[in-house]
């Protein structure tokens, strides 16, 4: 067997950040457990989920690392960062939430400080909420152009529109990127 065609093993850790109640944990049990939760528990600190997923024939393990977006959880946040192969940005789409929106930049400046330029895709999330039809991507897809992510996916924790897409991006590229190290 050559080397390129050996099966490996493949370990990353994906950070998903953004402000709090974007949804980040919903998006991340969707996709891993196929669930969603109606309340809004708060994360405190950071939780982390493990996933195992078969690419191209290769084991991936993946960590996934939901890091609290109030606040008073910044100062851990760089001992959360350490290791991470990607990120995922999240914002909100809701109305009353375009906040989440505008900090995207924070959140890029912040995980790039400790992480360097790693492969970085963004999510707008909770598209159940809104007139799909009526949505401008303009200001997201500009955000994905300047920063050099991966691209943008518009994503529903609830109905689990766009989640699979949006997981599997980062995964693919980070599958890519390593397949032959």
């Amino acid at each position: 067997m050559t080397g390129n065609k050996e099966k490996k093993d493949f370990v990353f850790k994906i950070t998903v950040i953004g402000d709090g109640g974007v949804g980040k944990t919903s998006l991340i049990k969707k996709y891993t457990q196929g669930s969603f939760q109606k309340q809004y528990i708060k994360t405190l600190g950071a939780q982390f989920s493990k996933y195992d997923e078969k690419v191209e024939g290769n084991m991936v393990k993946l960590f996934f690392w939901d890091i609290a977006g109030q606040a008073e959880f910044s100062f851990m946040r760089p001992t959360f960062y350490k290791g991470s192969k990607a990120a995922i940005i999240v914002f909100s789409h809701a109305l009353g939430e375009e906040k989440s929106f505008s900090n995207i930049t924070e959140w890029h400046e912040d995980i790039k400080k400790y992480c360097g330029n790693i492969p970085i895709i963004l999510f707008g999330n909770k598209i159940d909420l809104i007139d799909i039809e009526k949505l401008d991507n303009g200001k997201a897809e500009e955000i994905v152009d300047q920063r050099k992510f991966l691209g943008y996916y518009k994503t529903s924790a609830k109905t689990g529109t766009g989640v699979y897409e949006a997981f599997q991006a980062i995964i693919q590229e980070l599958h890519n990127k390593f397949k032959d190290q």
